[in-house]
């Protein structure tokens, strides 16, 4: 009996371990489909992901787009409204100084069933334009040829010692700047630095964020040589604009605007000593150029978006946009 066992347990040996490699097989094979399958789920989940990125991204776009529109709006029709009071000064009692708190953005838009406070997209929109002529424009530290303007020089200085910055801030900027806007060089015009849009371009020629954050509420870089309204300005850039001017005279000068804005230089030049004198070309009471910020929050997502505007009369134009990144709200 055991020598029939013994011959069976032969014959099924090779069968045995057939089936022993059938099945290791099929756990490979089941192996491989089942890595295979959740690779696809994955991708497929990461491209709806991704896809409903962009989507929500352009959205937000279109809607910013459409909130910078609505400010170019605000701005001309402030100015149509100065024209028909007669006034020719720009003052932070003007439609455009207030800015708009965060608000659902379905309540901006005609009711209707698709469209109301019930929606289940959370849209939030918010935003403010501010005068950018109301900070001291270091565009005016050089002239066209790149030579340093000196007055200019010592009222950003002043700027730099009310803000706590180092005392050789404005020396330092002056210096960067010019060469930066001289006529590139014949012989080599690589050599000759990118010319700074914006006060944080200034990164690149080696001036320190931290020195520029201390100005950053006071001095600006516009693409034109303007002067400070007197209007809008803080004390600290209309010590700046205007030489001899204390921080005390200048305080007296924003309370004196927020009773009633000043209608004339001559306005302005009433209230300040008699040996300071405000110059024109340096100190203004109308503005051209705006700083436009919109920030939207659409459920999980924020973007943030910073416009500089040019009001030409009743024109308005862009003139530079600059859109931050797309992140995600911490809840």
């Amino acid at each position: 009996m055991s020598t029939h066992r013994r011959a069976a347990a032969r014959r099924g040996g090779p069968q045995g371990r057939q089936r022993g490699a059938a099945l290791l097989l099929a756990l490979i094979i089941l192996t491989l489909v089942t890595t295979v399958t959740a690779g696809m789920v994955w991708q497929q989940t990461r491209a709806v992901d991704v896809e409903s990125a962009e989507r929500a991204r352009a959205q937000a776009g279109w809607i910013l787009n459409g909130a910078l529109d609505w400010a170019r709006l605000i701005l001309r029709e402030d100015q149509r409204s100065a024209r028909r009071r007669g006034n020719s000064y720009t003052s932070l009692d003007d439609a455009w100084s207030k800015p708009l708190e965060e608000a659902r953005l379905s309540s901006f838009l005609a009711a209707d069933k698709d469209n109301n406070a019930d929606s289940d997209i959370e849209a939030f929109i918010s935003g403010s334009i501010v005068d950018a002529q109301g900070r001291f424009n270091i565009r005016g530290l050089v002239d066209p040829t790149g030579k340093i303007v000196k007055p200019q020089v010592e009222a950003l200085q002043r700027v730099a010692s009310l803000a706590g910055a180092p005392s050789d801030t404005a020396s330092r900027i002056a210096d960067v700047f010019s060469a930066s806007m001289a006529p590139p060089a014949d012989t080599d015009p690589r050599g000759t630095p990118l010319r700074p849009e914006t006060l944080d371009d200034l990164v690149w020629l080696g001036i320190e964020p931290a020195t520029l954050a201390r100005l950053a509420d006071w001095v600006t870089l516009l693409p034109a040589v303007t002067t400070v309204n007197a209007n809008t300005a803080p004390r600290e850039a209309l010590v700046a604009a205007i030489d001899g001017l204390d921080l005390g005279t200048a305080e007296r000068l924003v309370q004196a605007r927020s009773r009633k804005p000043f209608a004339s230089m001559e306005a302005v030049q009433a209230l300040l000593p008699e040996k300071v004198k405000a110059d024109p070309a340096r100190v203004g009471i109308s503005s051209n150029w705006f700083e436009v910020s919109g920030r939207l929050r659409l459920e999980e997502r924020v973007l943030e978006e910073r416009s500089l505007l040019q009001r030409d009369g009743e024109k308005v134009t862009v003139r530079r946009r600059e859109r931050h990144s797309f992140t995600t709200v911490q809840r």
